[in-house]
Order: C-alpha cells, then sequence, then structure tokens
C-alpha cells in the first residue's frame, strides 16, 4: 500500500472515530480508520440525547425505531424518600431537540461505522495500532499488519485514551463516579413492559453516595447499573442496591439476568489533547460520570467540530498548526463545564431535591435544566447554565503539562 495514501487516520472507530470518518470521507478526504476490535462488539453507555439529531441528519444516519427505543425523557427516583420527577425533553426551551434514543451500542456503534463506510471511508476491523510516530512533514502509524502515513491523526481510543495515557496527562477528576458495576435483564414481564411504557425514559435512582441507572431496551431488555464516587463497588455492592430497589425488584421480576460486568477509570480529563498534526476526541479527551448520559453526545459532537476545523487547514496545507485545535477546546469547555457543575451539585448538594424534587419549580429555571439534560448546552440564553456558571463548585485545579513527545511505544 503507497504510504502517502491517507490524508487523516483515526484510531479507534467508535462514536466519535465513526463521526469523524463520516464527515471527513463526504468532504472527499482520504481517511482510514484503525479498529482493534471487530464489529458489532458489546459497550456500555446507551442513552443518547436529543442534541444529537441535528449532527445525525448531517451523518445520513436513519435510526430504526423497531431496532433502537424511543426515549421521551428522563426519570429521577429517591426510593428512601418517594420523591419522584419526570422531565419530558418537549418541555425544555425553544430549540432543544424533543426526543432521543435509547441504543444497544454494539449495533448503534456499527451502524455509525458501517455509514462511515458508505460515505467512502475505509475502516480496517480487528486491526490494533502499535505505535504512533509524529513529525514535521506526516504522522507515520505503526499497526499489527501494516505501516500507514498521514498528515494528521485522530485518537478515538476511547477510555484507553493512547496519547494521554503515554504522556501521563490523564488527571483524574475527584468526587464524581469512580466506576460502574452492571449488567442486563431480558424476557421482561408483560407488566414490566407495559409499566415502562412507549415513553422508554431513562430511570435515575439515588443512592447513598451514587445512584443506579434503568435503561429500556427494545425486546424487552433492561439495562440496570450502579455508580458510586466513593465507597465499596463491586458486585456484591450492586446485589445489595438491587435488593434493595423496590422499582427494579418489580420491573426485573422473572427476567433473565445476564453477567455483571465492572468498569472503572471514570472522570478525568486529558489536559493536552492536540498538538501539531494530532488531536484527541470522545473520551480520549475527557470523560465525565455518566448520570446524565453526555458522553455519547459530547464524543460525537465534538468530532463533529474537530473535523470542521481540520478541512479547511487541509486545504491550506496548515494541518500541522500547532494551535489548530485550540477552537476545538474552546468550545467544548462550556459543554464539559455544565455537565461537571450539574454532576457536582447532583453528588455533594441538595439540588436535586430542592429543583428536580420541588414541588413548584422555576418555571424557567426548570425549562433550562431540561435543555441542559438534553444536551443543548452551547446556548447563552440558558438561566439554568448561567447559574451554574456563576455558582461553580470549583475541583483543585489541575497542572497543564508540557507538549508530549513524539510518541511511540
Amino acid at each position: 500500500m503507497n504510504d502517502d495514501a491517507y490524508e487523516v487516520i483515526i484510531v479507534g472507530s467508535g462514536p466519535a472515530g465513526s463521526t469523524a470518518a463520516n464527515l471527513l470521507a463526504q468532504a472527499g478526504r482520504r481517511v482510514l480508520v484503525l479498529e482493534r476490535e471487530s464489529f458489532p462488539r458489546f459497550h456500555i453507555g446507551e442513552s443518547l440525547l436529543p442534541i444529537d439529531l441535528p449532527l445525525f441528519e448531517r451523518l445520513g444516519l436513519t435510526i430504526d425505531a423497531s431496532a433502537y427505543k424511543f426515549k421521551q425523557g428522563a426519570e429521577f427516583w429517591d426510593e428512601r424518600t418517594g420523591d419522584f420527577a419526570f422531565f419530558s425533553f418537549a418541555d425544555a426551551m425553544p430549540g432543544t431537540p424533543s426526543h432521543a434514543w435509547q441504543v444497544e451500542r454494539a449495533l448503534f456503534d456499527d451502524l455509525l461505522a458501517r455509514q462511515a463506510i458508505a460515505r467512502g471511508a475505509e475502516i480496517h476491523f480487528g486491526e490494533a495500532v502499535t505505535a504512533i510516530e509524529l513529525g514535521a512533514e506526516a504522522v507515520a502509524v505503526r499497526s499489527e499488519r501494516a505501516s500507514y502515513r498521514a498528515r494528521f491523526v485522530f485518537d478515538a481510543t476511547g477510555q484507553d485514551a493512547w496519547f494521554a495515557r503515554r504522556a501521563r496527562t490523564v488527571a483524574p477528576i475527584r468526587e464524581l463516579g469512580r466506576a460502574a458495576v452492571f449488567t442486563h435483564f431480558e424476557g421482561l414481564s408483560a407488566a414490566a413492559i407495559d409499566e415502562i411504557g412507549a415513553q422508554g425514559n431513562i430511570k435515575v435512582l439515588l443512592v447513598p453516595d451514587g445512584w443506579h441507572w434503568i435503561i429500556p431496551l427494545v425486546g424487552g431488555r433492561l439495562s440496570v447499573g450502579l455508580v458510586k464516587w466513593r465507597g465499596k463497588l463491586d458486585e456484591e455492592a450492586l446485589e445489595a442496591a438491587l435488593a434493595a430497589s423496590p422499582l427494579i425488584q418489580r420491573l426485573c421480576a422473572g427476567a433473565r439476568r445476564g453477567p455483571t460486568r465492572t468498569i472503572a477509570n471514570w472522570s478525568y480529563k486529558n489536559l493536552r489533547p492536540h498538538g501539531p498534526r494530532w488531536a484527541c476526541i470522545g473520551d480520549a479527551a475527557a470523560f465525565l460520570d455518566p448520570v446524565f448520559s453526555s458522553g455519547v453526545s459530547l464524543a460525537m459532537l465534538g468530532a463533529e467540530r474537530a473535523v470542521d476545523l481540520l478541512l479547511p487547514a487541509l486545504s491550506a496545507a496548515d494541518e500541522a498548526a500547532p494551535e489548530l485545535m485550540a477552537p476545538w477546546s474552546s468550545h467544548m469547555q462550556p459543554a464539559y463545564d455544565a455537565f461537571e457543575q450539574l454532576i457536582r451539585r447532583f453528588y455533594h448538594t441538595r439540588m436535586v431535591h430542592h429543583l428536580f424534587f420541588a414541588a413548584e419549580p422555576d418555571p424557567a429555571l426548570r425549562r433550562g435544566l431540561i435543555s441542559v439534560l438534553a444536551g443543548d448546552v452551547w446556548r447563552r440564553d440558558n438561566p439554568f447554565q448561567a447559574m451554574l456558571e456563576s455558582s461553580r463548585l470549583q475541583p483543585r485545579a489541575p497542572t497543564i503539562l508540557p507538549d508530549p513527545e513524539t510518541q511511540q511505544d
């Protein structure tokens, strides 16, 4: 293969990688994606946000309602007190999309990848990258199979965070969720399916130092998980939490349970997410506690923004500019800040009980809250988001590290 066959190489074909590949290929750029897994493959993170819908149109993505569960909004429960709140995305501020989808990630990620291929991207599944060398004139990428060259490389390796972990620029975000333990149920009873209804809402259940998720999927299935920011978190903790929830016990009565899985190393920032000829997108740039389901949306929208910056730079042969992706960082920061501040208040203040469960919440704040829950966090007219920004809960500020040297194993 000609070493100069590609203009952009993307490492990883999750939502961020496939989004970037799709948009680059649409623009006529020669793009290669190297994905170590074979698709479809299991992945957690099944609840999407309404803010994704305009991007789906740009990607040419059609969501099959028979394969994915319609999501009208989000429910919050405190079974200890009996408090309950439902937020329909249709009640958000004007301009916020009115619904989202619950997805099985194996199918959804495969759909994204196949759509990128249909647009002209080349994806090599089952091909793991072994080294990335950043040069003044090009980027050299080596895999288990071959060597490649490109003008630019995107790190879309998710929580593996190729550049960040090798350069040691991963900064944990303290006092947010640190891990999750979860399982799936299938064969729900007719009564459970009827209770879940056509709304398909995610259910967030408050527990000491954390929360449960309950995500309905098509075919009478549920994804159920536990996230905590401190304390014991293992299969035993999940078992105890499941047994303590009347709602989970009722919905899962008689259902078949799948294996228990655990994911750690959550909630971090990459202190150096871009440089000359490279950028990190998706979870390789940052990952926040998933209580408000922001991960996939921020990954895809961040990839979209990064590609929109890269395309004119490629045309101008300016892709090696050190600060090319600085506007990407500026664009993404308000979104990361909004969700981090919301999550901190979820864990460490009485906001949920004072606002989420309020008998008569302020209508403007409630609409603004719903817009944030929908992922519509780039607008400047949201009074709730302005409140978050004006009364920030400040974590300890990390030290910005110097640019990493050429990366290779």
